[in-house]
């Protein structure tokens, strides 16, 4: 029944976000940033591509034969946005990620340093109430305090989670650009590069 709960708010999730495509200039601003210590900028990174939806039934944190794990083209993916990424030699503040392993391993692919597990980033996908949930809302009071540090912080985790923090729907591997405004609203300045199979 959780689970069936959890499938329906995505479903009415997706149907409502304003997914828009992606288009030339929303890479534009990396070359802005190339070189610098951009202050207040976050990338939420959704996992690179792990075959499947969800989890499997007997799912542990912890234990990644039980988890949906990255193809080779996902792996693949990851390493080359890591080096994408790399190029730009723009300062990163910290890498964050899910506790799942295919966020984790996505995030220790990209190869930009050591990789810090944030709990508020785990899967949320089978919860009923994604919006206003407390990991949704810490990972929002995170984003917006990072508005005054130096440095872009990495939060590699799940497409339910960046959906309800952006209203926007990423591709396995793709990450938005966001930055807060003084008054908490979350805004997306760019995406990455699709790295795709």
């Amino acid at each position: 029944m959780q689970r069936r709960a959890g499938l329906a708010s995505i479903l009415v999730m997706l149907s409502t976000l304003l997914i828009s495509p992606v288009q030339a200039d929303s890479l534009q601003i990396w070359d802005k940033l190339s070189g610098t210590a951009p202050k207040g900028y976050v990338l939420l990174l959704r996992h690179s591509y792990a075959p499947g939806v969800g989890d499997p039934e007997n799912f542990r944190l912890g234990d990644c034969s039980t988890q949906r794990n990255l193809s080779d083209e996902g792996r693949q993916d990851a390493r080359e946005l890591g080096q994408w990424l790399q190029r730009r030699n723009i300062a990163i503040y910290r890498i964050e990620s899910s506790r799942w392993c295919r966020a984790r391993e996505t995030a220790e692919l990209l190869d930009l340093g050591k990789v810090r597990a944030n709990k508020n980033l785990d899967s949320l996908f089978q919860e009923p109430e994604i919006e206003n949930h407390p990991k949704t809302l810490r990972a929002r009071k995170q984003i917006i305090e990072h508005r005054s540090k130096r440095g872009l912080l990495v939060m590699v985790g799940h497409f339910a989670n960046f959906g309800a923090l952006t209203g926007i729907g990423v591709d396995s591997g793709e990450g938005v650009l966001v930055r807060s405004s003084k008054s908490g609203e979350l805004k997306v300045f760019g995406s990455t590069p699709d790295f795709g199979r």
